[in-house]
């Protein structure tokens, strides 16, 4: 029995062995050709469908920020104008300084002005040529100007013009010569003709007063020859007031009148017939004593 299996195996002819061995091992190249050819396919599948990786993202960009800008620099002090009017003048007068300044915190002018505004006036008095620099600082710098006042000297005086002589009343008496007063026979009255005569005498007198105020004058009476010494001292003494009170209606002042009588003893003419009479029977004014 246990040979039965053993003994049906070995009844095979060898040459179907060899043939079913041979049909066994094409069919396994068969399969293992298909076997491939389906792993190729697949793995040719595969490579045909496989999607590339997606690209790396790029790089993230840092936003640097701007720097800042530094602010504008400060506006520097800018003088506009600084004048002085009248630029020449004469010792004595005084000239006006004028300015207009910008974008400055301090403003200072020379020469005894000192600090001030942005825009201002000061009037200056120089005794000699003299020069003012205006200074503006500011925190975007300095400025400067300067103005020339020019001093000159005021022209001289004229010369006062030449003294006039002084004239003593004596000299103004003599040199305009008072007329004198003439009188009617044996009267002491003043005529109409001897009226006009005092009234240009007493002009006369005024003006030699106030020239010359220390000066006085002289009324002195005279007479013809005719009648006594005494009668005509007497009549002469009349006539000498008489000039006096006119005189001094007229505005002379009375304390600068003298009077005197000479009588017939001063003549100024000797001959013995009327015309002479006229001439003596007179008041003659004279510088006083």
């Amino acid at each position: 029995m246990d040979d039965g299996p053993r003994s049906g195996c070995a009844s095979l002819q060898p040459e179907k062995v060899k043939e079913a061995s041979s049909t066994m091992f094409r069919n396994m190249k068969t399969v293992g050709a298909f076997v491939l050819a389906a792993t190729l396919l697949v793995s040719a599948t595969a490579c045909k469908k496989k999607v590339a990786p997606p690209a790396a993202p790029p790089a993230p960009v840092v936003q640097t920020p701007a720097p800042t800008p530094p602010p504008p620099p400060p506006a520097a002090a800018r003088i506009t104008n600084f004048s002085a009017e009248p630029r020449s003048i004469q010792r004595g007068q005084s000239s006006t300084l004028s300015w207009t300044v910008a974008n400055a915190t301090d403003i200072a002018i020379d020469n005894g002005v000192g600090t001030v505004q942005a825009n201002g006036t000061r009037q200056v008095l120089p005794n000699a040529s003299t020069s003012y620099t205006l200074t503006a600082r500011g925190p975007g710098g300095t400025d400067t100007r300067t103005v020339t006042v020019e001093v000159t000297a005021p022209p001289a005086p004229p010369p006062p013009p030449p003294a006039t002589p002084r004239i003593s009343g004596a000299d103004m008496l003599s040199r305009e010569g008072g007329a004198d007063v003439l009188f009617g026979y044996d009267k002491s009255d003043i005529r109409d003709d001897a009226r006009q005569v005092l009234t240009k005498d007493a002009d006369l007198l005024k003006r030699i007063f106030a020239a010359d105020p220390s000066f006085t004058v002289m009324l002195e009476g005279n007479c013809d020859e005719r009648g006594s010494a005494e009668y005509n001292l007497g009549l002469g003494d009349r006539r000498s007031t008489s000039a006096k009170d006119f005189l001094v209606q007229q505005g002379v002042p009375a304390d600068k009148l003298r009077t005197i009588s000479y009588g017939k003893d001063r003549p100024v003419c000797t001959e013995a017939n009327e015309d002479c009479y006229q001439r003596n029977r007179r008041v003659h004014l004279a510088p006083g004593q």
